[in-house]
């Protein structure tokens, strides 16, 4: 019994920690407020020449090349398509340069930063100051040609706008780029245009190469995937670059790197994101946070099926202070990507220009929206939400966990204005003890008759000490005549356990959560620590723990598992068993404090959910063993429980034979 008990403990116990740790014991140094992500130049970037506002000269060529190839623009300029008042009908608003004809930021419309005092619209993607440069989402990096054996870095140089139109129902702009040879010829044009629409977070992009020069050109090109990307995960850093591919049977699957393994990847080619599988085609590739992804999605030339002209995908961690460690907060991931080969016949032949088209979606990480948007559902968007898996395999957590997403959608908008997703966490807290009661009840009755049997197996342990096998069977038979299990008091905590990891990652990354307030004066964001009231930051000794609020929910939560290991049914044994009256005195100790203090700084809406459990635990717990008195009360007198068979009538309970014939 004392193995079995402990075996739950460390279990539950193990369990719980792990989820802790997956989210971090505490909020990062610099990682509040609205972040400000930096990068250093990737080893191609440092090598590019240097720029004049308009013009760009070419990476140095080996010697035998006869021919110089530039590159020229215009003068700088921005352009914002889309706009960040949610009035407008714009999901957000989309900072355009001509530096390397990128976008400078994306800022979200309907949501907004995690600034407590003055919450603004969301910047999304934003610079990556590398240096005296920096690093834009979809700048083009690098221009080859490949006869030549000449690379253009694009990414400083000032391309010509073009055109604009930032009024009517399609917002767009067009950028243009030229490159010439040693006799100042334009001998390539290049143009990128953007377009987006209300309403839509789709962006659509293109980028047109025609050959301007009597010969043939073979050229690709390196762009800079989207970056800058906030951190959304104030406990741990959930940025992950991600790509997603189909097999023959039309299965999509993606492969990933987090912060963690983009730290032990030395090279290139340890960063590629690769298909799971052989003879996969591509879809997609992303750069996601915990509750948004900016995904890329290369298109065919009729811009509607997916395209296979990425080449190569490799993630990128980035690194400003260059701290051996790179934990310091400053860190963010990137992208680069690299196209396959345009083969270009000399101007005004067939085939003398080539295109490369994509379209950007950049949004949340909502499957209610991915479900009901068929482009999105057909391409596997789903992919670029993570769940914590744990012990339990991906194909029993996700479907269970988006279940639970789907429920409490389904909750809140039956809520109407009245919509309020604490309250529906805590209704699904009630719900799933409700369907998980009889499977609760089951143990929890098993455990109290192995603890009562506890002084019986103590004798019996004593008197076979010196045999086991006969020991053992006089306990099977201890357990069978008074109808205990031992696998019946800890199997069904692993039955649930599916249940529990499901619960914990739904509310954990659900989007909906991010910004949702509880109550006005108390829990005012879900995905954010309840934080009661505000100080300034406090650095706690030897943890090193970063405390900036007084949280009320983790103070609560350890009441309730005080409260849970006081009506915990192990107390029967205790009085025979100083050793477990010791432990059990250890754990109504240790749980209220532990697990509030691992959880101090968790999201509020994983708190409530906990809390809330728990202390829906404690009184189911004081029900079953409500009932268990009463049955044992009934016993003592001789009867038996009334069931449908008797007739809803107490029946004396009839003696057991002592030998069966």
């Amino acid at each position: 019994m004392k193995k079995i008990l402990t075996l739950i403990v460390v279990v539950f116990v193990g369990l719980c920690a792990w989820l802790i740790l997956q989210t971090g014991l505490s909020v990062p140094e610099g990682a509040k407020g609205p972040y400000i992500l930096l990068q250093q130049t990737t080893s191609d970037a440092s090598q590019s020449a240097a720029t004049t506002p308009n013009t760009i000269a070419q990476d140095p060529a080996p010697p035998a090349v006869p021919r110089r190839y530039g590159a020229s623009g215009g003068p700088a300029r921005t352009v914002i398509l889309g706009d960040s008042i949610e009035a407008s009908g714009y999901k957000y608003a989309l900072e355009l340069t001509t530096k390397g004809a990128a976008i400078r930021s994306a800022t979200f419309s309907e949501h907004k930063d995690r600034d407590p005092d003055d919450p603004q619209p969301l910047v999304f993607l934003s610079p990556v100051p590398m240096g005296t440069s920096e690093i834009l989402s979809l700048a083009n990096q690098g221009f080859i040609l490949s006869d030549q054996r000449q690379k253009l870095s694009l990414n400083r140089l000032n391309w010509k706008l073009l055109q604009e139109n930032t009024s009517g129902s399609m917002h767009s702009a067009q950028f243009e780029a030229l490159i010439t040879d040693d006799s100042n010829t334009a001998v390539i044009r290049l143009t990128k245009t953007y377009r987006m629409a209300p309403d839509s977070y789709l962006l659509d992009c293109d980028i047109t190469v025609e050959n301007l020069g009597n010969a043939p050109q073979n050229v690709y090109m390196d762009l800079s995937g989207p970056t800058g990307l906030q951190r959304e995960g104030f406990r741990q850093d959930l940025r992950k670059p991600v790509a997603a591919f189909r097999d023959a049977q039309g299965k999509i699957k993606s492969s990933r790197f987090d912060v963690k393994q983009l730290k032990k990847a030395e090279s290139a080619e340890a960063r590629k994101l690769k298909a799971p599988e052989a003879n996969m085609t591509p879809l997609w590739v992303a750069s996601v946070n915990k509750y948004f992804a900016a995904i890329v999605v290369p298109l065919a030339d009729d811009g509607q099926e997916p395209g296979d002209w990425l080449l190569r995908r490799t993630a990128v961690l980035y690194n400003p202070d260059g701290d051996v460690k790179a934990n310091n907060g400053d860190e963010t991931i990137g992208v680069d990507l690299r196209t396959r080969p345009l083969a270009l016949a000399a101007k005004g032949q067939a085939g003398s220009t080539g295109q490369y088209r994509c379209q950007i979606y950049l949004g949340p990480k909502d499957k209610s929206l991915f479900d009901k948007t068929p482009r999105f559902s057909e391409l596997g968007f789903l992919e670029t939400i993570d769940f914590m898996g744990c012990c339990c395999p991906k194909g029993v957590i996700y479907p269970l966990a988006f279940a639970i997403l789907g429920l409490m959608k389904l909750m809140f908008t039956v809520m109407g204005p009245l919509g309020n997703y604490g309250v529906v966490i805590i209704i699904l807290v009630f719900l799933v003890r409700l369907i998980m009661h009889p499977v609760t009840k089951k143990s929890q009755v098993s455990m109290h008759k192995m603890s009562s049997l506890a002084p019986k197996a103590e004798e019996i342990k004593k008197r076979y000490a010196n045999n086991k096998a006969e020991m053992n069977k006089q306990m099977m038979a201890l357990y069978k005549e008074q109808g205990a299990s031992p696998v019946m008091g800890f199997l069904p905590m692993f039955i649930q356990m599916p249940v529990w990891i499901s619960l914990w990652s739904a509310v954990n990354a659900s989007v909906d959560l991010r910004g949702a307030a509880f109550l006005p004066f108390w829990i005012t964001d879900l995905s954010m620590p309840d934080a009661l009231i505000r100080f300034s930051a406090i650095t706690v000794p030897v943890v090193g723990w970063t405390i900036d609020s007084f949280n009320l929910l983790p103070i609560l939560m350890g009441v309730a598992f005080y409260l849970q290991q006081k009506l915990m049914p192990t107390q029967a044994a205790a009085a025979s068993n100083p050793q477990m009256a010791q432990q059990q005195k250890m754990m109504q100790i240790m749980m209220p404090i532990l697990f509030p203090l691992m959880l101090y700084n968790v999201a509020s809406g994983v708190n409530l959910y906990i809390m809330t459990s728990t202390f829906v635990g404690v009184l189911e717990q004081h029900l079953i063993r409500k009932h268990i008195r009463e049955k044992e009360a009934l016993e003592s007198q001789g009867m038996v429980a009334v069931t449908s068979k008797t007739g809803g009538k107490v029946k004396k309970k009839k003696p057991k034979p002592m030998f069966k014939q």
